[in-house]
């Protein structure tokens, strides 16, 4: 035991004997030295504390413990008072040990390895954009999009340099499914995917409720972007007219008429598409 926590340990004992306070019923208080033991032990808490690296944090986290002892001695003892305030002692170290964490260090990193993830796939995603638009000599809406995409993964990189990973996100999504719904588009049609081998009609439907939330998904980083209440007509339209034709195609499939969601979720679709032009990207479609 360090000099540190022994004197942890005494002074915590020596504001319980000063306390002078009424007994709570040794049930509640066995109840409450297994609740914070499950704080010390194995609570996000305590996984914070483990994840951080941080040698301060480590030592509250081991004071607490040894307070938690003390009181679960308090409290074989017969002294329930003592074991009390020997758990508020042990509880307020703990949580002196979580702040010292630092937890948006933690989080900052997890958002730096996600943003690295998310930009590998938007890179992949738009070496295979462009290919398919070399491979089907594309027209102006696909040079377009591949423009756009670059752009997008450009400013986005030049953000997270500027440690504005909040803002430089959103760009990246932006770009990840400008690529993932470019290449859709240009796809559809293809012997590509008319070769894909569906197990069965809900397969089927599965892959085009797939497809229909991405295009939903861009729309709602668009609107993001522009940072605007309300969507301009042309665009709320389009996507009303995506929403009605998306409930009647669930309708349909839970009736077991895959067959005719599947054409209703198809043309849901193509309304994204045109409310996502409507919104200023250019994607072929």
């Amino acid at each position: 035991m360090t000099l540190r926590l022994a004197r942890l340990a005494a002074g915590a004992s020596l504001l319980v004997a000063l306390a002078g306070m009424a007994a709570p019923a040794p049930d509640q208080v066995e109840r409450r030295l297994q609740s914070v033991g499950t704080l010390i032990e194995s609570s996000s808490a305590a996984r914070q504390i483990d994840s951080s690296g941080e040698a301060a944090a480590r030592e509250r986290r081991d004071a607490a413990r040894l307070i938690h002892r003390e009181a679960g001695a308090a409290l074989a003892r017969g002294d329930a008072a003592a074991a009390n305030q020997l758990l508020d002692a042990a509880a307020r170290e703990m949580m002196a040990g979580v702040r010292l964490a630092k937890p948006e260090q933690v989080a900052a990193e997890k958002a730096k390895r996600d943003f690295a993830a998310r930009l590998d796939s938007a890179r992949a995603l738009l070496a295979a954009q462009q290919r398919i638009t070399q491979e089907k000599s594309a027209g102006r809406e696909a040079q377009q999009a591949t423009r756009a995409i670059e752009q997008q993964i450009a400013q986005a990189q030049a953000l997270a340099a500027q440690d504005r990973l909040d803002d430089a996100r959103p760009v990246l999504d932006r770009a990840y499914l400008t690529a993932r719904v470019s290449i859709e588009s240009m796809r559809r049609g293809d012997t590509l995917v008319r070769s894909l081998s569906f197990a069965s009609p809900r397969e089927e439907y599965d892959y085009e409720i797939d497809r229909n939330d991405t295009h939903r998904m861009l729309i709602r980083v668009l609107m993001a972007e522009r940072k605007e209440a309300t969507m301009p007509a042309p665009m709320q339209a389009a996507v009303d007219q995506a929403a009605a034709l998306r409930a009647d195609a669930e309708a349909q499939a839970r009736r077991g008429d895959h067959a005719a969601a599947i054409r209703l979720l198809e043309d849901s679709t193509r309304e994204l598409v045109r409310a996502i032009r409507a919104g200023g990207l250019y994607i072929p479609g």
